[in-house]
């Protein structure tokens, strides 16, 4: 019995296995989120060797501890003018980087100092102290002697270079004109202290409002018309964009600075470009490349990349766009949406999702068809979706064919889980009842949500186990 159990684990072991470099970004904006240690089991159980986080959250990081997964951790703009501060930075440092470095600990290996912080639409606000504050993380790092094996960064969307107009290749890659100066001490200060070039690089957004864009072009499976480069053939806006960069370091004299690619991927509903089948066909032709290691034309071999994202995420900001909140590989609950294969070998195989889940009762608030005044409908339904999740109701997304009942019950719904369900979340001025029926059609999931406690009991092991551990280096220390 011991020998089949080995051999079972063996196989499960075997059978998945992430590229090489791979990672994933792990955002937590949900109004219900996964417990974390179940989230660290998702990643353990697929191979995932590699996570991004947006911030250092405790039990985040108590979760990851002793996971042997290496760590991104993060400091988010708006705790950027504080990084300003050397004493504020060797605080953080202390707080969310060191006190985490002991064998069993978290294995942290970068620091991402922001968020694509020189984004247009940000309209200057982090120009001035993006730069000091890396400066001061890493310098910190350094002085509590992590530095040779931490390294800060900052992951920019990939808007912060550009080809010029009249010169539209990759080869002609530069900086923006108006950060020019600035991204130069950057990479200055990245390559003196061995830290990487961190770029986001989203060819979904080439296609989005913007219907001239070459669709096929967006992938990996080839187009009718590649552009030419002075000799060079690029057949995808990866490539391009990617080389464009390698470019633009060429020009101040950086040519050789590794970039590491914090993130790529493709979101599954919200948009009508944004749907499983692209997601599988981006996926599909990006996971054999980072597997042989074949690199752009510019930069051939290895690169490190993170996928974006590991799980939907209920609560981003859809400025953007509504497909913001759909560009997870799993759904909300944890659940895999598509086959997918992580090692690149094409196996077309269902990841492991979540073991587990606790989902509350099998009750949806739908609209009530006894409603007399329909007055009110409406506004209704715009208040539901204003503290519920209704982007996959838009154009081109998954439930964009429901009828006006169909929309107004998809609504309601969405507010009533969010609300755990309580009755009085159902009424809506009379428009709303609740009902035992689940009117999901092929297309259109009705979701339950999950029950998230305040504080899970489940979580109290690895806080322990956490804990005993600091306190016995401490004391190993001393």
């Amino acid at each position: 019995m011991e020998k089949m159990w080995f051999l079972r684990w063996v196989m499960v072991f075997i059978g998945f296995v992430s590229v090489t470099g791979l990672g994933v970004n792990w955002g937590t904006q949900s109004t219900h989120n996964l417990p974390p240690e179940k989230v660290v089991q998702m990643l353990k159980d697929n191979g995932i060797q590699k996570v991004k986080l947006f911030d250092a959250d405790e039990t985040t990081m108590s979760a990851l501890a002793g996971s042997g997964i290496e760590v991104m951790v993060a400091i988010p703009n708006n705790g950027l003018a504080d990084m300003n501060s050397y004493d504020r930075a060797q605080e953080w440092v202390k707080k969310n980087i060191t006190r985490y470095h002991f064998n069993g600990g978290v294995n942290i290996k970068y620091v991402a100092v922001g968020n694509e912080p020189f984004l247009k639409s940000y309209n200057n606000s982090f120009l001035n102290i993006t730069l000091p504050a890396l400066q001061n993380i890493q310098n910190a790092l350094n002085e509590a002697g992590v530095g040779d094996s931490i390294k800060a960064t900052v992951p920019l969307n990939a808007d912060v270079y550009q080809s010029p107009d009249e010169k539209p290749f990759p080869s002609a890659g530069i900086f923006r004109p108006d950060i020019s100066a600035l991204m130069t001490q950057m990479v200055q200060f990245l390559s003196k202290n061995g830290a990487p070039f961190t770029v986001n690089i989203y060819p979904f957004l080439s296609l989005y409002g913007n219907d001239n864009f070459p669709f096929n072009y967006a992938f990996f499976d080839g187009v009718d018309t590649p552009i030419n480069d002075n000799g060079i053939s690029y057949t995808n806006v990866f490539d391009a964009n990617f080389d464009t960069l390698v470019s633009a370091l060429k020009a101040v004299g950086y040519g050789d600075l590794p970039v590491l690619v914090g993130e790529v991927g493709w979101p599954t509903d919200g948009d009508k470009n944004a749907n499983a089948g692209n997601a599988l066909r981006f996926y599909n032709g990006l996971l054999p490349r980072l597997a042989a290691n074949k690199g752009t034309p510019r930069r051939p071999g290895f690169i490190e990349v993170y996928l974006f994202a590991l799980i939907d995420e209920d609560a981003k900001s859809i400025a953007p766009g509504s497909f913001e909140r759909h560009w997870g590989i799993f759904t909300f609950d944890g659940q895999p949406k598509f086959p997918m294969d992580l090692s690149g070998k094409g196996q077309g195989k269902l990841l492991i999702g979540a073991q587990n889940v606790k989902y509350l009762a099998p009750k949806w608030c739908v609209f009530n068809p006894d409603a007399k005044d329909l007055s009110k409908l409406a506004d209704n339904i715009n208040y539901a979706c204003t503290f519920g999740d209704c982007t996959t109701l838009g154009y081109g997304s998954s439930c964009n064919k429901l009828d006006a009942n169909g929309n107004a019950s998809y609504a309601f719904n969405m507010y009533f889980q969010v609300q755990n369900q309580n009755p009085s979340a159902c009424n809506f001025q009379g428009l709303a009842k609740i009902s035992e029926q689940n009117i999901s059609t092929p297309t259109c999931n009705f979701p339950i949500q999950m029950v998230v406690a305040s504080l899970s009991s489940s979580l109290m092991p690895s806080f322990v186990v956490f804990f005993l551990l600091i306190t016995l280096s401490m004391i190993m220390v001393f």
